[in-house]
């Protein structure tokens, strides 16, 4: 740990702030549904020095959950307060403070729902999450984890799960975090944040999932099937709830867009005009009337069923139908509502050669490169670009930020007015003219074997099995990029059928619904750098084939501006990455699909995928079947 003197950086304004550390215990991981069982807050001053301390039990009235992690049984906090009770002394404590907690969106939701259910607002404008801080500093610790690293820092803790001895603990590796981004000239990954007190921010209830797989269109005179995918407009006799209800009983699965795969449209006006008649009219898809819809509705043949999870056998068991991953893509025909080109599947049509795979650990650490680490300065973006390739191709690993993993730094012109060059100078790190790439040198002597090594370093299109599902079933797929002055990112993801189609709008997950209906998929903010879309393979419904992550430049700005992207899938939110990639072949284009995790057979896969659209999201959003007013 840094000597005590090194931990002031109250003279330094872009990291000093009045801070309030904050750590939960909780009933379950849910938010909108479990309760906080105990909170402990510390607060302190711009030189870290304490300035308060508050904890306390709190009964939730209801089940506590896991009492084998936390230790809080019912009769302990019977007699304790609730959060409602205690709510304004920590509001004191949060006001005018920044909120730090480590993986903080995790304590920001439970704190925002509580005070919500307190009817009070939660008075944070800003937090700071020490995992996303650590991630941008990036010390050689064995993960992220706080016990990982309170040992890195060499800060003691005797007792993991209790709010008050984490908070501690926490308050013990962020002031070196901040000493060590001060050293480094990292921007702190400070997280606005809206007001949070109403709780209609929780999703809506999940649509039942259908069970059964599209058969395709509804032939004009012909029968229903199970699985077809139904969408309705306009005004019904019969009530829409009662008409829904019916049909998802029936085995059909109720949309609420209209796209190239819709079977059919229900609409007692088909002139209408409406959004969804004029996609129907454009993909040529069968409209029929509510009475004829309901004769029909009486007798629904039976449908195939999706594949279904077997014990033993991974995700998934495989059903004898080719998966729909491995398939070619479907053309996309024209419509008023410009398409946008259907993303490439892992093997693309027939006759290509699959994605490229990952080389293992081993393989990568016996190249020149095995252990390097590169940030690659300056020059126009193609140069760039190449080089970074050229790094991975050696076996080292492209950076794209500057931290503490950093070994070398190649130099194009222009790159010496970077800002970053002052603290790579003070640094003494080697810098090397481009050309250095061109003859690989040998591992330097000195450059200690990381923890994280065993990361797999993809190439654009690269593809790697994931193992087994990890203890909690979530894996994180996580984007980052430099610091921008000019524009904002937004990493997306969605949720796709057999079709390529979300099921329902819900399945579309952005900022402003940054949670799946079934709380499969999330998405996670800690920082302007970085993104996280967290998950959950054993929640996702049996139709859920592929899950689509992007990123859209939200302005004029394109992904030629923005540089490098790199994005990085792990086990857990504090686990080392299992795979990453640097993506940055983009140059005008405005939206970029990152990654993708899908089905093949029992397995699933993720795949770096790394294909710009100049158009913007919104087009996006349509493809893949998202109703956009």
């Amino acid at each position: 740990m840094p000597p005590a003197a090194s931990l002031d950086v109250s003279h330094l304004p872009d990291y000093a702030y009045d801070w309030a550390l904050v750590d939960v215990e909780t009933s379950g991981l849910i938010a909108r549904r479990d309760r906080i069982l105990s909170i402990a807050v510390l607060t302190f001053g711009p030189d870290g020095t304490q300035t308060g301390e508050y904890s306390t039990l709190l009964n939730p009235g209801c089940d506590p959950g896991p009492v084998h992690i936390h230790g809080l049984t019912a009769e302990r906090l019977s007699g304790a307060p609730t959060f409602a009770q205690v709510a304004g002394r920590i509001g004191a404590l949060l006001q005018d403070r920044v909120m730090v907690a480590h993986n903080a969106q995790f304590d920001y939701d439970f704190l925002a729902h509580e005070f919500a259910r307190a009817r009070l607002p939660l008075p944070v404008a800003q937090r700071l999450c020490t995992l996303a801080l650590n991630r941008r500093v990036d010390p050689p610790a064995a993960d992220l984890s706080l016990a990982s690293l309170a040992a890195h820092y060499g800060v003691p803790q005797t007792k993991a799960h209790d709010a008050l001895d984490d908070t501690r603990v926490l308050a013990g590796i962020f002031r070196p975090s901040l000493a060590e981004a001060a050293r480094l000239d990292v921007p702190l990954p400070l997280v606005p944040c809206p007001p949070r007190q109403d709780p209609r921010f929780a999703p809506n209830p999940p649509k039942a999932p259908c069970a059964y797989r599209n058969p395709g269109r509804l032939a004009p005179g012909g029968p229903l099937v199970q699985g077809m995918k139904i969408a309705i407009t306009g005004e019904t006799a019969t009530s829409r709830a009662e008409l829904v209800a019916r049909s998802v009983a029936a085995g059909l699965n109720i949309m609420s867009s209209v796209s190239r795969h819709t079977s059919a449209l229900v609409t007692d006006d088909a002139a209408s005009g409406s959004a969804k008649a004029r996609r129907a009219l454009a993909e040529g898809v069968t409209v029929i009337d509510e009475h004829t819809f309901l004769e029909l509705l009486g007798e629904v043949r039976p449908g195939t069923p999706h594949e279904v999870r077997a014990a033993g056998k991974g995700p998934a068991a495989a059903t004898p139908a080719a998966p729909a991953a491995e398939a070619a893509p479907s053309p996309v025909a024209a419509s008023p509502i410009a398409p946008f080109p259907v993303p490439p599947s892992p093997a693309a049509a027939s006759g290509s050669a699959p994605s490229p795979a990952a080389p293992s650990p081993a393989a990568r650490s016996a190249k020149p490169f095995g252990r390097r680490r590169v940030l690659v300065l300056g020059g126009t973006h193609e140069e760039a670009a190449a080089a970074r390739a050229r790094v991975v191709e050696l076996g080292g690993a492209a950076a794209i930020n500057l931290s503490a993993s950093v070994t070398d730094v190649v130099l194009f012109p222009g790159g010496e007015r970077d800002r970053r060059m002052a603290r790579i100078a003070a640094l003494e790190l080697p810098v090397h003219a481009h050309d250095w790439l061109g003859t690989p040198a040998p591992e330097p002597v000195g450059v200690p074997a990381r923890d994280r090594a065993t990361t797999d370093v993809l190439p654009r299109g690269g593809v790697v099995d994931l193992p087994a599902l990890p203890p909690a079933g979530r894996w994180y797929a996580s984007a980052s990029w430099a610091q921008q002055t000019n524009c904002e990112i937004d990493v997306v993801a969605f949720v796709l059928d057999e079709d390529e189609q979300v099921s329902c709008d819900g399945d579309f997950v952005f900022y402003s619904a940054p949670e799946s209906p079934d709380g499969a998929v999330r998405l996670l903010c800690d920082g302007p750098t970085e993104q996280t879309i967290a998950v959950d393979l054993a929640a996702l419904p049996p139709a859920a084939r592929r899950i689509a992550i992007a990123a859209a430049v939200d302005g004029a700005a394109t992904f030629g501006d923005v540089g490098a992207v790199q994005i990085t899938l792990a086990p857990g939110v504090d686990a080392p990455a299992a795979a990453q990639a640097t993506l940055d072949a983009a140059t005008s284009e405005r939206t970029l699909l990152l990654a993708e995790i899908y089905r093949r057979g029992p397995l699933w896969r993720f795949r770096a995928v790394g294909q710009g659209y100049d158009h913007g999201l919104e087009t996006l959003v349509r493809g893949y079947g998202v109703d956009v007013e």
